[in-house]
């Protein structure tokens, strides 16, 4: 029991569940040497079935690997027996590679392309001319101008926030900058440009940059990063004192809340709320406002958290995909001491980018589900949650890359496409 616990304890933290209430059954366990049902994998933790669930599963492909999910419902779930019937119609048309989208108040779009451009396409669909003042960005590989944000008071600051690969001496990382957009004349220009937040340590590769931004709503500003993906940097994922392969979360101005799970750490960087991630492209507040992350797995593993102050999401040391090549990552573990389990995997891999909760009445069915962008699946996947458990799993194929995602106004679903340059508006598909 007491080699088990950490484990365990990790187990029921991403569960939900009151860890005190844990430690003092299994310690009265431990002293009364009775032997008791499992928690971990008994009916306890089963998901409830969802009304509507069907008997197959949304993802139909062999998967890479020969792991067991070691939590009832954390992988292929069952899709809904009432799949959603959706048309679809192209938005907006002509971007170079966009890479992510945010709705403005009037109702245009505001998207940055990777190459470093920042284009604001207007209501009827039409991109305009590149918005001056961005900083140059490394669009190498799997870097550029990656997400923006809007501030919470953008209708009284217009101020946005975005992430991108900065060039640096020796290499480059991700970075976070804010600034004010100015519209005059037609022309839009960001002024007062402001790094407020830089990833390190710097290092020169050209992947696993992250990263989306996320405001939550007490202000404070969730910052994803990657772990720059080679096996020299990978295991940094693990320590606390560089900024690799974690989750940031920081006030407008980049310092590190004092309420921070590592703030007055003798090494730990105080801006980290949780470690242990690959490369997180896909976050999104729920409808209680917490914080949840899609994170690209190796060969299999694509996982769903909901990251937690200070806790440990386990790569490299655990996961359940492979190396591209086929061999074992590290000792070939799925769950470990000290780690949280995924709440959900994919294997084989959706390729997570972008990622809305969906909260309006246009897709009664899909209100309060997860909408994420897949590079691999080419399309949307829904995840329909109880509690904190996926109980069901949908795909919207669209045949295309789909690097982001964002609920409008109206209530329709708009996805980035990454290989045509698009803006794809999904709506439900009309009676006949």
């Amino acid at each position: 029991m007491t080699r088990t616990l950490p484990f365990l304890l990790a187990t029921v933290a991403a569960l939900g569940l009151d860890a005190s209430a844990f430690v003092r059954s299994s310690a009265a366990q431990e002293k009364t040497q009775e032997a008791r049902p499992s928690r971990v994998e008994g009916e306890a933790f089963q998901a409830p079935a969802a009304p509507g669930a069907g008997a197959t599963t949304a993802e139909q492909g062999e998967p890479n690997t020969e792991y067991k999910p070691l939590l009832p419902n954390q992988t292929r779930a069952p899709e809904p027996t009432q799949k959603a019937q959706v048309e679809t119609a192209v938005f907006a048309k002509g971007l170079d590679s966009p890479w992510a989208m945010e709705f403005l108040p009037d109702g245009r779009v505001i998207v940055t392309e990777k190459a470093g451009k920042i284009r604001i396409v207007s209501k009827d669909g039409t991109p305009g001319q590149p918005v001056a003042g961005v900083p140059k960005v490394d669009p190498k590989g799997q870097g550029g101008l990656l997400d923006i944000a809007l501030s919470p008071s953008f209708a009284s600051d217009r101020t946005v926030y975005f992430s991108y690969s900065e060039p640096r001496d020796k290499g480059n990382g991700t970075t976070v900058a804010k600034a004010k957009l100015v519209e005059s004349d037609g022309k839009a220009r960001l002024d007062d440009v402001k790094v407020i937040f830089r990833q390190t340590p710097t290092y020169d590769g050209d992947k696993h940059f992250g990263s989306r931004l996320v405001f939550a709503p007490d202000g404070k500003l969730f910052v994803t990063v990657g772990e720059r993906s080679d096996k020299q940097t990978r295991g940094q994922a693990q320590d606390l004192s560089s900024g690799l392969g974690k989750v940031f979360r920081i006030d407008t101005d980049g310092n590190a809340p004092k309420d921070n799970p590592f703030v007055g750490g003798d090494k730990a960087k105080p801006e980290i709320w949780s470690y242990g991630h690959r490369n997180v492209q896909a976050a999104a507040l729920d409808g209680q406002g917490r914080l949840w992350t899609v994170e690209h797995g190796p060969r299999g593993g694509d996982e769903l958290n909901r990251p937690r102050p200070g806790l440990n999401y386990g790569w490299p040391v655990v996961t359940y995909g492979i190396e591209y090549s086929g061999e074992k990552i590290g000792d070939g573990a799925t769950q470990a001491g000290g780690t949280v389990q995924p709440v959900y995997y994919w294997d084989p891999v959706i390729g997570p980018s972008g990622m809305a909760f969906y909260d309006k009445d246009l897709f009664p069915d899909w209100k309060g589900e997860f909408l994420i962008g897949g590079l691999v699946s080419t399309g949307l996947v829904a995840l329909k949650l109880d509690g904190d458990k996926v109980v069901t799993e949908e795909r919207i194929p669209l045949d295309h890359r789909v690097r982001d995602v964002r609920v409008g106004p109206d209530g329709a679903i708009y996805a980035l496409t990454e290989d045509d340059g698009q803006i794809v508006k999904i709506t439900p598909k009309k009676s006949s």
